[in-house]
């Protein structure tokens, strides 16, 4: 979520452009839906998405291509404490970035965010087991904050997280993108979510499968196999919008889900609601009526 998306990663800059089009890393891409048209991704706008779609509460991570956005974050969850848990993040290229976090803590985030992948540039990797994020995961722990973090495909971080969750057990851990499960080794991820505080989520996953489309077949089979390694819950669903919904609707990002036969009501249940609201304390979630579409 931003109102100015203006940055650089790996030396490549991002930037808007206009009808919801940014310059991405050298190449022209529809970032954002087209009525989207002055590049702000707002609350305002997702509020809107969120109601038409019955969803009553939703977790905002961050990630380096949208521009770092504490502040813009902080002041959603001000406004909207019911309705929003909005992630930290802190310039880990940078040597200081644990006394960041702290202070993210001190502003009021629950959570710190770690885009993972973005930590392997073209020059250096940057390791998740160096004495400054131990420091930042051991502070974490101690205050109860949640890490969320996306990884690298298939199981390229799987070695640096055994690190982290050995050395800090009682750290909650939400893992993004549902391991990869187009990359090979994805499983390694899920598997995991077998220690006690940490759980998988699905943000990214209709976009992993956007060749193959609605209703998302593969999706739902990846789903069922994460059930089978780590149990029903230790999942959670997510949208990763607004990217995903440059194809689908932000409706279409759970549905396909609620329509499956694959999963019992009991598992879809837990996957699209109860266990992100135990996992992340969600404690007053809103009632949404359903309103009837015109074309209906």
């Amino acid at each position: 979520m931003w109102l100015k998306q203006d940055t650089e990663w790996n030396g490549k800059r991002i930037y808007p452009l206009e009808n919801g089009r940014a310059m991405f890393l050298g190449e022209e891409v529809q970032m954002v839906p087209p009525f989207m048209i002055d590049g702000k991704n707002s609350v305002e706008v997702f509020l809107s998405n969120m109601n038409y779609a019955q969803v009553s509460a939703a977790v905002v991570t961050q990630e380096f291509i949208d521009g770092i956005q504490n502040d813009y974050l902080m002041e959603v969850q001000t406004r909207y404490p019911d309705r929003f848990f909005v992630c930290g993040m802190a310039d880990y290229f940078q040597p200081g970035f644990a006394k960041q976090a702290e202070e993210l803590v001190n502003r009021g985030f629950r959570a710190i965010k770690i885009p993972a992948h973005r930590l392997i540039l073209d020059d250096r990797r940057i390791l998740m087991t160096t004495d400054e994020m131990m420091r930042m995961f051991h502070m974490m722990e101690q205050r109860g904050i949640i890490f969320s973090v996306d990884l690298a495909d298939g199981d390229t971080h799987v070695g640096e997280m055994k690190e982290i969750i050995a050395e800090c057990p009682r750290l909650k851990v939400a893992i993004g993108h549902f391991g990869m499960p187009t990359t090979p080794n994805w499983q390694e991820q899920i598997k995991l979510a077998r220690n006690e505080n940490v759980m998988i989520e699905s943000g990214g996953i209709t976009w992993l499968f956007n060749s193959e489309f609605y209703p998302f077949p593969s999706a739902i089979k990846a789903i069922r196999e994460a059930i089978d390694i780590a149990g029903i819950e230790k999942l959670m669903w997510g949208s990763d919008y607004p990217r995903t919904i440059t194809a689908i609707t932000y409706r279409m990002s759970y549905d396909f889900v609620i329509k499956s036969k694959e999963l019992s009501e009991q598992e879809k249940s837990l996957f699209l609601g109860e266990n992100a609201q135990r996992f992340y304390g969600f404690n007053h979630l809103v009632e949404l009526p359903y309103v009837k579409n015109m074309s209906e």
